[in-house]
């Protein structure tokens, strides 16, 4: 009897052991490699491996984190990063609305509600926000959160909106779209993407529904929620929220490519190289202001006192260049002989 149970024990141990090697070898993925295409940058077309934590750069799983190589970074290593905005990150507008500068300082700004302000402006790129809000009875100030995102580039433009929500559904779809003012639907389902006829701009669903990621090549990326305002957050804070109302609003975290020294905006000023930012680090709500510097009339406008975004500018720029150089002579037969340039075809 005893010989019997041994074999039996043995087989058993046996069948076990082949199921979790198969298991094992289904859970692997390979790692991918990852590379940047942008010149003069120190990971220019070489292939880095991203790590076993992250092997892929667009999971499958809608939870899982990505494999990453910032192109910009002095460093050339492939990192893990979350498909969704870190509101604890750089870039970030998140809750009411709570700010982290590119200088890494949390600061808060009021605004207003039904109004709109610019948190970027600069040369090539404008992002507005509309406010949303109440006042509660006794209050001096609106409680605010960020409703939608405006944004000019060039000669183009692209609005992100979270919908009103009465009773907040997590299954439900809460965000519009539109580019060059037509609006467009994006199929729900995580990783469903949608490119501009230009292809100037790409947009995916970092989930089901309610969570997106922008990306307008060499400018600006941009990861974005739909939340509502919690019953907790409710309690905690007073905000008195209607019972008609959730109060959808957007997450976001920002990720800039080559802004100028002289961006300006609520966000986009932190930016700037020489920006003291009067937010003291350590205070747990250093209100930064800037109302009367950063509002604009619509969520497309650029005319606020303090906008600078002059999209003609990059383009005069071109044609200057190419009217100054654009017809030198690199055959050596002209009248200087083609001395003092160096033509490369």
């Amino acid at each position: 009897m005893k010989p019997f149970f041994f074999q039996f024990a043995a087989i058993l141990l046996l069948l076990l052991n082949t199921i979790m090697m198969i298991e094992t070898q289904a859970a692997y993925v390979k790692p991918q490699r990852v590379t940047c295409y942008k010149r003069y940058r120190k990971c220019y077309l070489k292939y880095i491996t991203c790590p076993s934590e992250c092997p892929e750069i667009r999971p499958k799983d809608p939870y899982a984190k990505e494999c990453f190589l910032d192109c910009y970074s002095p460093k050339c290593e492939a990192v893990c990063r979350k498909r969704r905005p870190n509101c604890d990150g750089p870039g970030a507008a998140c809750y009411d609305p709570r700010f982290i500068g590119g200088d890494g300082i949390v600061f808060y700004f009021h605004g207003k509600k039904d109004e709109h302000f610019s948190l970027i402006s600069d040369v090539n790129l404008q992002i507005n926000a509309r406010f949303i809000g109440l006042r509660p009875a006794g209050r001096t100030r609106d409680f605010t959160w960020i409703q939608a995102l405006g944004l000019i580039f060039g000669f183009h433009n692209f609005t992100l909106e979270a919908t009103k929500a009465e009773n907040w559904d997590q299954e439900a779809d809460h965000l519009k779209f539109t580019y060059d003012g037509m609006s467009f639907n994006v199929p729900i389902g995580y990783s469903s993407a949608w490119n501009s006829p230009d292809e100037n701009l790409e947009l995916e669903r970092t989930s089901g529904t309610n969570s997106v990621r922008v990306t307008i090549q060499e400018i600006v990326e941009i990861s974005a929620n739909v939340v509502p305002v919690t019953e907790k957050d409710d309690a905690i804070h007073g905000y008195q929220i209607p019972k008609n109302d959730s109060f959808a609003h957007l997450e976001v975290q920002f990720r800039f490519f080559g802004l100028s020294p002289n961006v300006e905006g609520i966000l986009g000023r932190t930016y700037q190289p020489s920006f003291k930012n009067p937010a003291k680090p350590g205070v747990d709500m250093a209100v930064v202001g800037g109302d009367d510097k950063y509002k604009t009339s619509s969520l497309l406008s650029t005319d606020c006192n303090s906008c600078v975004f002059t999209p003609g500018k990059m383009f005069a720029e071109r044609d200057l260049a190419l009217m100054d150089y654009g017809s030198l002579d690199c055959t050596g037969r002209g009248i200087d002989g083609g001395k003092g340039i160096v033509c490369k075809k």
